[in-house]
């Protein structure tokens, strides 16, 4: 399907996505905007000066609301004012290593925040497409070598991967005991493979290290350089989550369950390769790998199946993980070399989707 096809969905269109301030959530919901929707975002305040959302200055352009998941009354007071057709759900803490330094707070966010995200949509009627975003870690990792499919094991060994499976969990009592009565409204979760581009800046990411270590001039430094992940640019699952959400709104019945988005398996590549051609296509800085001395597991292989996406969605990676990682070091370089923000940002929109120029 051509992107105009599905994006031209949203023009005029009342559309609110929690975590909006994060990396994901600013792509989106400048998207959205450049496309016309009428957007509100709900998330907390973007934790660095440097964020995506804040060098966008996405509160000028769109509503914006500072407000936490995890207090309910505000976020269903939210979205009742709103009144929202579409609703997208990133709000999460969605960094593995910071759950093992503050476990509560990473369940009380991804999974009652979430719970109250249901609660408020469960008591919204606008709303007729829901798209609720977990992560690819919420599948129980035998770090087997084939992809995990939507009806795989749920489960995780560190906080954030549990917590990710009882968010999924609860969507699911959700879907079964409530929305199955509203016949209306479509709704489905979201599991996507690790996402890279320009406009991250979460520290324990490997991108963003990479920039900062470069900007610092000190060598990038892995702790696990073996370690392989599914890369693929932010606008993948983007343009996924899109075209799902347009889905569900018209045919709720046929489209609301679990879809994952990910590259395909030759695809992968490992921290190493991802640090080394980062630095390649900047044209300065330089890897070192230092092992960690602290020793939380973290997993060294995951793939996600996404056969049902292509065949059923007809969503399918425009990237190569080559056109990945050229166009996300392109992002910080030209920032770093003065380009203002919101060029670049709407440039590689363009790139990605052509039939928006």
């Amino acid at each position: 399907m051509m992107a105009t096809e599905f994006l031209s969905v949203f023009a005029g269109r009342r559309v609110m996505v929690t975590g909006h301030t994060g990396f994901k959530g600013s792509w989106l919901a400048f998207l959205l905007n450049e496309i016309g929707a009428e957007v509100l975002g709900y998330a907390l305040p973007a934790e660095q000066k440097e964020s995506h959302f804040v060098v966008l200055a996405l509160d000028k352009s769109i509503r914006h609301v500072e407000g936490d998941v995890r207090d309910g009354t505000k976020l269903t007071e939210t979205m009742a004012g709103f009144q929202p057709e579409f609703v997208f759900h990133l709000a999460a803490q969605a960094l593995v290593r910071p759950s093992y330094t503050d476990p509560k707070a990473t369940f009380e966010t991804n999974v009652m925040g979430s719970v109250n995200l249901l609660e408020a949509v469960r008591q919204c009627e606008s709303v007729r497409s829901l798209v609720y975003i977990t992560s690819d870690k919420c599948y129980e990792n035998l770090e087997w070598v084939w992809g995990y499919r939507e009806n795989d094991r749920l489960g995780g060994y560190d906080p954030y991967s549990a917590s990710k499976a009882a968010a999924e969990i609860a969507f699911s009592a959700y879907a079964r005991s409530f929305f199955a009565h509203r016949p209306e409204l479509g709704a489905a979760t979201a599991r996507a493979g690790n996402v890279i581009g320009g406009g991250d800046w979460a520290l324990d990411r490997i991108v963003p290290d990479c920039i900062r270590a470069i900007g610092l001039g000190k060598p990038v430094v892995l702790r696990n350089p073996k370690a392989t992940r599914p890369w693929q640019h932010v606008l993948e699952p983007l343009a996924g989550y899109l075209l799902l959400a347009m889905r569900l709104r018209e045919q709720p019945l046929t489209y609301s369950s679990a879809w994952n988005f990910g590259p395909p398996s030759s695809e992968v590549r490992t921290v190493l390769q991802v640090a080394e051609q980062i630095v390649s296509r900047i044209g300065r800085g330089s890897v070192v790998i230092e092992p960690s001395e602290v020793k939380l597991h973290e997993a060294n292989l995951l793939q996600l199946n996404c056969d049902k996406a292509h065949r059923l969605l007809g969503w399918k990676p425009r990237w190569n993980v080559e056109k990945t990682l050229e166009a996300t070091a392109d992002w910080y370089k030209a920032v770093m070399d003065g380009a203002e923000v919101a060029m670049v940002t709407r440039q590689q929109l363009r790139d990605y989707f052509p039939e928006l120029k």
